[in-house]
């Protein structure tokens, strides 16, 4: 028999929390513990968010032990980390006590807030998810608030808001955003990737449009118009669809798009009528549907065109997004999450206007299977640059079985140099990075330290 989250969501149920310091899981713990249940959890080390849910009365252990599972715990939820071997996992199931992942427990919250506003998409998700959280901040809506990446308006990457509203970055990998349960389902753009677990592009559209059909009917799903794998995948939705691109088809469309430099104005048409001038503070086209999927989720919630100018206003970009760390030699350096080869290209559209001498790239390739898979793609991507440096590809969650190296891709790149380790790569870009140039730290992995490695040398 199947046992459903919703069962333990009563005062006083006690829950135990493996990995309870984590960006996901320590916001989920701080609102089941305002909701009147008994929580107490375990992470390998200490951190502030372990120190902030210990101010807040909820027990910690540090590591993770069999005997921390007690007889009187109701139910557990476990991080993406902690495998069926995990000792208080094993112990859990073994003392018939039920194990739930984290999305299942997000999914079944989501349910006592009026407004579920879920974020999805191959691309994009965090920065529309940080848009969305400025817009609602500016609309005084006291949101609950879960992103995939630190927001400095925030300075965290969650919020636990008193409000109505609850908005979700949610990922498609292993389906987790089919546990939730929006009222209003964004899809931003859909695309090949995570193919070590969906089969093909057609896997993933089925996948998203499963999660467009979590929408109850009075709900709303807001699609990407210009992109033809989302539009597909939603053909013949029977649900309330609001649509946005540049594209005069879409029911919320950008026009009068003037860029400068790093910020770009535009105007926001909703059905043909103006709603909103918007000035964005974060370069590229891809921004601006970021903003137009941000300023749809405004409209289908009612908030104002006053409250989505000062929202967006004053977004400059979530940790790890085009984000500035600083100069070396008399260069800009940045770094960027952009870890497929649509966000590369994204990435590199938006900084080709920008008037840099030279564009440099370090980038670090995420996963064997994804380099593997869109190898081609790749190597198209990352021709572009003056200068392309590649770092080993980061294994993540896998093991090298297909023999793959990014000196496979530097091979087929004739401005590309590939270096297996982090201090080859700084030696590189000290003789190589000239004043006026732009250094873009770019993939998933920690790349970044290379960045700022070098933005602390030179100071």
């Amino acid at each position: 028999m199947t046992v459903s989250f919703d069962e333990y969501m009563h005062p006083g149920k006690r829950g135990y929390l493996i990995g309870i310091g984590g960006v996901s899981m320590s916001p989920l713990a701080e609102v089941l513990h305002g909701a009147g249940l008994a929580i107490t959890g375990s992470d390998i080390q200490r951190s502030d968010k372990v120190a902030h849910l210990e101010s807040l009365g909820i027990h910690v252990n540090i590591g993770h032990r069999a005997e921390n599972i007690t007889p009187d715990v109701d139910f557990v939820v476990r991080t993406a980390a902690a495998r069926d071997e995990n000792p208080e996992v094993a112990a859990a199931r073994a003392m018939g006590i039920p194990v739930f992942e984290r999305a299942q427990a997000w999914g079944a919250l989501m349910k006592n807030y009026k407004n579920a506003l879920c974020i999805a998409g191959t691309h994009g998700k965090t920065t529309t998810t940080s848009m969305c959280t400025h817009i609602l901040m500016a609309a005084e809506k006291d949101p609950t608030v879960m992103i995939g990446g630190t927001l400095p308006l925030l300075q965290a990457g969650h919020r636990v808001g008193g409000g109505d509203t609850i908005v979700m970055e949610s990922c498609e990998y292993y389906d987790s955003f089919l546990s939730f349960c929006p009222t209003i389902a964004v899809i931003l753009d859909i695309d090949a990737d995570h193919l070590d677990y969906f089969a093909d592009l057609e896997a993933v559209k089925a996948s998203f449009r499963r999660f467009a059909r979590l929408v109850p009917a009075d709900g709303m799903v807001i699609a990407n118009r210009d992109d033809a794998n989302t539009m597909d995948a939603l053909k013949d939705l029977d649900r309330p669809m609001m649509t946005f691109g540049l594209t005069p088809e879409a029911d919320v469309q950008a026009v009068n798009i003037v860029p400068h430099g790093a910020q770009t104005d535009f105007d926001v048409l909703h059905h043909g009528k103006l709603f909103a001038h918007l000035q964005l503070r974060v370069p590229g086209v891809h921004n601006v549907k970021n903003a137009l999927a941000a300023a749809a989720a405004a409209i289908t919630l009612g908030i104002s065109p006053t409250a989505l100018t000062y929202g967006l206003a004053g977004f400059r970009g979530a940790n790890r997004r085009f984000e500035f760390k600083g100069k070396f030699n008399g260069a800009d350096v940045y770094d960027d999450y952009a870890h497929h080869p649509g966000e590369l290209e994204a990435l590199l559209d938006a900084v080709e206007p920008l008037g840099y001498k030279r564009v440099i790239v370090v980038f670090q390739p995420h996963t064997y299977s994804r380099t593997r898979a869109l190898f081609n793609d790749f190597v198209k991507q990352l021709k572009r640059p003056d200068l392309t440096v590649l770092a080993e590809i980061y294994a993540a969650r896998e093991t090298n079985t297909l023999g793959i190296s990014s000196g496979d891709l530097a091979k087929e790149i004739p401005n590309g140099i590939f270096r297996p380790t982090f201090d080859e790569i700084k030696t590189i870009l000290r003789a190589s990075i000239q004043p006026g140039d732009l250094v873009l730290t770019v993939g998933a992995g920690d790349v970044y330290r290379i960045g700022e490695e070098l933005v602390a040398e030179a100071k």
